[in-house]
């Protein structure tokens, strides 16, 4: 059986934003009670559409923000409400790489200081071990090291997004959140950086959250996915069981969506009407409901909580309540 490395319980974090006419406190609910696990060595793909909590969820673990409420396990120590210097021990097996391979590089540094600067940070080494441990991992994401003083605009956004992987390598990590790390990429930069991390993580044996909102890159990298919607978890599974045979009627639409390569060859695509409802004020009920195709009363007025209804499949849908699947 696999070790859990990662495991949040309950986790929320509510944007307070100020009080409503009535006089009453208005809090975003980005993540709503969210719990899951990454084993160790595993690739958790956390998948769903724009501002349903993907990203928050992944700097919660890293506690770059703090939650409103929950735990969260490092191994098997929680770290949900340890201070900045108690935090210092784990910050060097957790790391992150950003969404944008710009703005994440500090434009004044160059590339050699950027990709050191976890190793000074945590006074890993001597000067010479990390002039070597930056060559070192210059090599391993395909940079060269003649390259090592110049600046992050000397580069092309595909060389950016590898110099943030070889500063997240740096401390050598166990667990590393890679937080839409390509969707800032072009389409034929995404694969090599795709199969770069893929390549990395077995060689390293890391532990990765992939966030992303592109299913056909999840399923590439990932061995599970859970799949969010207006901040919780709808359903999370192994990565072939969910793109085999999906249970929500929302993940059965995002995969409807995916095109097809072929011009030919026609595909039923489940068309997902209306807008996402407001995270300040979400629907009473399941969230999903008021898009859902496949609506029940009782899905207006019961929250379904995710549940297992096979062996590692989670699902929060009332169409699974009486039903063996």
């Amino acid at each position: 059986m696999n070790k859990k490395l990662i495991e949040v319980k309950n986790l929320k974090k509510w944007f307070y934003i100020g009080k409503s006419i009535a006089g009453k406190r208005e809090a975003l609910r980005a993540v709503d009670d969210v719990s899951f696990f990454i084993n160790h060595k595993e690739v958790l793909g956390l998948v769903g559409e724009s501002g349903c909590g993907k990203t928050t969820c992944g700097k919660m673990i890293l506690r770059i923000i703090d939650p409103t409420s929950g735990s969260i396990f490092f191994g098997d120590e929680e770290i949900t409400h340890l201070n900045k210097y108690e935090m210092q021990h784990f910050r060097r097996k957790m790391m992150i790489i950003y969404q944008d391979p710009f703005g994440s590089l500090d434009p004044r540094m160059r590339i050699g200081k950027i990709i050191s600067e976890p190793l000074e940070v945590h006074r890993i080494g001597i000067p010479k071990e990390r002039e070597d441990r930056v060559t070192e991992l210059m090599e391993k994401v395909g940079l060269s090291p003649d390259q090592i003083n110049r600046y992050p605009h000397e580069f092309s956004g595909g060389q950016r997004q590898r110099i943030g992987i070889a500063r997240a390598l740096a401390t050598n990590p166990e667990f590393i959140v890679a937080d839409e790390s390509v969707s800032a990429l072009d389409v034929s930069i995404q694969a090599q950086i795709i199969n770069l991390l893929k390549g990395l993580q077995e060689e390293f044996g890391l532990t990765l959250l992939f966030v992303a909102h592109d299913l056909s890159v999840v399923k590439h990298i990932s061995d599970r996915v859970a799949v969010m919607y207006l901040g919780k978890i709808v359903e999370m599974a192994e990565k072939n069981s969910i793109f085999s045979d999906p249970k929500h009627p929302y993940t059965q639409a995002l995969l409807s969506a995916i095109p097809i390569p072929d011009p030919k060859q026609k595909k039923k695509q489940d068309i997902i009407m209306g807008d996402v409802p407001s995270p300040v004020n979400p629907p009473k009920g399941c969230r999903f409901h008021t898009r859902c195709p496949r609506v029940m009363d009782i899905c207006k007025e019961e929250e379904p909580p995710l549940k297992e209804i096979k062996p590692n499949y989670y699902v929060a849908c009332h169409l699974y309540d009486k039903t063996t699947v």
